[in-house]
């Protein structure tokens, strides 16, 4: 079954199920990132879009104590590619399409927050990405994967993969909030991550926010009913233990250690209009790749 149909029918018997349970739709996040809205070029980690529907018994503003009240379908498309798509230097990364449907859930206890959850992770030509992006390119002027690189794509498969984070919330005087967290991901990239973001603002307090997997930006899933303007400032460091993106059985030699640093505004307006940019500096993941690369990440959401 093609993963777009399977990620329809996931969505609506989870629809069913919470209905059954008592639970109802109580939010919709979606966060879209590309090379071309950061350092204009197009390579690497070039382009993807998070999307997340949650659903719950209620929203209180702060998730419940246990996992399994609040469910998450987390659906992620991403495209990976070399830096040149017509004749990449020898060594460089292979074009990679994925794309995931998972299941997740929310809870904080202790005054620590916790998600925990589960994803299949499609690679190759099932997942249709290939055409997504050459009409992308079409369109904008981009150009299409050579034969060559087309040849190194990454095949069919599926990855089970777990993801799980940790993080507690300090007020830093009187409008800021730092968050430290770690993460784990086993599957299709299995790693763990600790970092720390600090918030500016009052925009975001008080809703549901999910990490995006490639820059580490939280985007908002369901949203609080302030307005105005919040500074996003965050780092973290990963260490890789294999990942099937770059294979060490065809030769790609991992970075010691994965950086990112990332910078963004979060604005609310009236009745709901909102806005998020932010930047964010990914490290090198490879000991080939030449440089690191810097992503924009973006949601627009116009409400009259």
């Amino acid at each position: 079954m093609r993963p777009f149909a399977s990620g329809f029918l996931l969505c609506l018997a989870l629809s069913a199920q919470a209905a059954a349970d008592g639970r109802h739709y109580i939010g919709y996040g979606r966060l879209l990132t590309n090379d071309v809205i950061g350092d204009t070029q197009d390579r690497w980690r070039t382009g993807s879009l998070a999307s997340s529907r949650v659903w719950g018994a209620e929203w209180t503003g702060v998730a419940p104590d246990t996992l399994g009240q609040v469910l998450e379908l987390r659906l992620n498309g991403e495209i990976i590619g070399p830096e040149n798509l017509i004749a990449p230097d020898a060594g460089d990364r292979p074009l990679a399409h994925a794309l995931s449907l998972g299941l997740h859930s929310h809870a904080t206890a202790g005054g620590v927050d916790v998600s925990f959850g589960g994803d299949l992770v499609f690679t190759g030509e099932q997942t249709q990405l290939d055409h997504v992006q050459d009409l992308i390119h079409d369109v904008f002027g981009g150009k299409r994967a050579s034969p060559a690189v087309e040849a190194t794509r990454l095949g069919n498969d599926v990855f089970p993969t777990l993801v799980s984070e940790a993080s507690r919330e300090f007020a830093v005087g009187r409008s800021a909030r730092l968050r430290p967290f770690v993460e784990g991901r086993v599957g299709v990239e299995s790693l763990i991550r600790a970092g720390a973001d600090l918030v500016i603002g009052e925009v975001g307090l008080g809703g549901l926010m999910v990490r995006e997997p490639v820059t580490g930006h939280r985007y908002r899933v369901i949203e609080d009913e302030g307005q105005g303007l919040s500074f996003v400032l965050g780092a973290d460091i990963a260490h890789v233990a294999d990942s099937a993106f770059l294979p060490e059985s065809a030769g790609y030699d991992l970075t010691d250690a994965r950086r990112r640093v990332r910078a963004g505004v979060h604005w609310q307006g009236q009745k709901g209009s909102n806005l998020f940019y932010g930047v964010t500096w990914l490290d090198k993941e490879f000991e080939a790749q030449r440089e690191a690369q810097v992503v924009g990440s973006m949601r627009l959401q116009l409400r009259f």
